[in-house]
């Protein structure tokens, strides 16, 4: 069944007045009553108009849409076995879950090595993003996984110095990377500084490529949450000026005089800005990795949206053609920023969908002989289950996982957690565990060990919190992964997971779970 929440949510800040009685296709309440102050999302539009398109309050929290699709990743289920092993000797004493090996390499030339198989795809200018960099830079590198620096972030910084209409210098980018770079360990993993038209203009990865030695670059094509350029607010007269100065769309005009005292008698808090959409070619896509590897770019990275399929297969042809070092699909119904909240719902080829096309034409492509990129799949993966899941239904060509939601999370709480043991007022549901981040944070004591007292006090609570939720995922996709008796990456297979439903496996490719091992089964019992 498709369900969609269509007249109220938590994202919109909008409920019905009859919640246990709404028809189910307009979402209005069964009986509309005049008198009532519009606590719906019509009721809401009535006054506040557009600003109801976005999920609120903007800033401090990230967004997925609520709509149920007709399958996911819940209707396949991991197989597991009692015999055999993948990746090491058929030992019980030897085949333990701890002698997992997680460690992936991606690229043309296999020269980018993450511990882990996953990667936080791109979360750019939002404040969400923002607010939180410290802890998911550090936590990041501290585990050896990817990092994108997502869109807009040298365009949003006040403090970027632009001449003729290219950046020569930043504040905010420098940040990011240098956080990362700082506790970078032993090569293992990477920092990605990601473009989209806006960023083109400004020359924003020359400028990292060539003064903050970024050795990895990517190319934004769009996202799972819409099907537009990035978004965000602006609740600040000058700094909505300064956007629409450098080239950004803002709403409404913030030099108009009329909106200026709108704004400022409180009419309206927030200014909206706007990117534009992109216009892929073939022709200009493959000058503009020329023009990257001119400037020095070692590895370059594509993502793209849940678009139609016809847009899938351009994105995995040209990113064969050029040779890129990772193509990265993101699914339907997720975001971190300011998408609107029906389009998130309403567009795109869902996650298990767009998965099972991409495998099937990355499968044609190598059918002819060339090449295929390394490949990373996106869209509401958030533990481990899932993301053994994903790595098994895109096998053997995907290589890596892509999360911003759960990390998020995982860095907002750690974050909350250091803010409470400042101020000596841990909550009771926590307190249990201790009064310090040594005691609270399980991971504590393992890193102290490995970093010495003195660099591991330097790291933020949201940095530790963020690295223990990655903990938590590793040593439970060391133990699916053992379970299904696969001991290293390479060797995840289609068929370590089946389809629970008819329709799953017909859409997915994935065998009908009456049907897993059928041949095998009849011989054993015929032996």
């Amino acid at each position: 069944m498709i369900v969609s929440t269509i007249n109220a949510s938590a994202a919109t800040l909008t409920k019905n007045r009859t919640e246990d009685s709404v028809v189910p296709t307009s979402g209005m309440c069964a009986t509309c009553v005049d008198g009532c102050i519009g606590m719906c999302e019509i009721g809401k539009s009535a006054y506040r108009g557009h600003e109801v398109i976005y999920p609120q309050p903007f800033g401090v929290i990230t967004t997925a849409g609520q709509k149920r699709y007709p399958v996911d990743y819940s209707h396949f289920n991991i197989m597991g076995s009692c015999t055999g092993a993948h990746g090491i000797e058929a030992d019980s004493d030897k085949a333990i879950f701890s002698n997992v090996r997680l460690e992936v390499t991606i690229g043309k030339d296999n020269g980018i090595k993450f511990r882990r198989p996953w990667i936080i795809p791109g979360i750019g200018s939002t404040a969400i993003a923002k607010n939180n960099w410290e802890g998911l830079a550090i936590g990041s590198a501290l585990m050896g996984t990817g990092l994108t620096i997502g869109e807009n972030v040298v365009g949003m910084d006040p403090e970027s110095v632009i001449k003729n209409g290219r950046v020569v210098d930043t504040a905010d980018l420098k940040r990011r990377v240098k956080l990362y770079r700082d506790f970078q360990r032993d090569g293992y993993g990477a920092i990605i500084v990601q473009a989209n038209i806006e960023d083109g203009r400004l020359g924003a990865q020359e400028y990292a490529i060539e003064k903050l030695g970024v050795e990895c670059v990517e190319i934004k094509w769009g996202q799972g949450a819409k099907d537009i350029g990035g978004e965000v607010k602006i609740p600040n007269l000058k700094r909505a000026q300064m956007l629409a100065t450098r080239g950004y769309i803002v709403l409404p005009d913030p030099f108009d005089e009329n909106v200026i005292k709108s704004f400022e008698r409180g009419a309206f808090k927030e200014f909206e800005r706007h990117s534009r959409v992109g216009m892929v070619s073939e022709e200009s896509f493959a000058r503009r990795i020329e023009e990257l590897r001119a400037a020095g770019a070692k590895y370059i990275f594509l993502k793209t949206g849940a678009y139609r399929p016809a847009d899938l297969a351009r994105a995995l042809s040209f990113a064969s053609k050029c040779r890129l070092d990772l193509l990265t699909v993101d699914g339907a119904g997720g975001g971190t920023g300011m998408s609107p909240w029906r389009m998130m719902n309403e567009w795109g080829v869902p996650p298990v969908e767009l998965h099972s096309l991409l495998v099937q034409y990355a499968s044609h492509i190598v059918g002819k002989g060339e090449y295929v990129p390394s490949l990373a799949l996106a869209g509401g993966f958030t533990f481990e289950d899932q993301i053994f899941k994903g790595l098994a239904m895109g096998a053997p060509f995907v290589k890596l996982i892509g999360m911003a939601r759960g990390p998020i999370a995982a860095a907002m709480v750690g974050k909350t957690i250091g803010r409470t043991i400042d101020d000596r007022q841990v909550p009771v549901y926590i307190e249990r565990f201790g009064n310090s981040k040594d005691e609270i944070f399980v991971t504590a004591s393992s890193l102290r060990k490995e970093l010495g007292d003195k660099d591991f006090e330097k790291l933020p609570t949201g940095a530790l919190g963020l690295y223990t939720y990655y903990e938590r995922l590793s040593q439970g996709l060391s133990q699916i992964m053992a379970g299904s008796r696969k001991f290293s990456i390479d060797h995840i297979s289609r068929s370590d997971i089946a389809a629970l439903t008819k329709e799953a496996s017909q859409l997915s490719g994935i065998r009908y779970i009456m049907e897993v091992d059928k041949e095998e089964a009849l011989n054993i019992l015929d032996s």
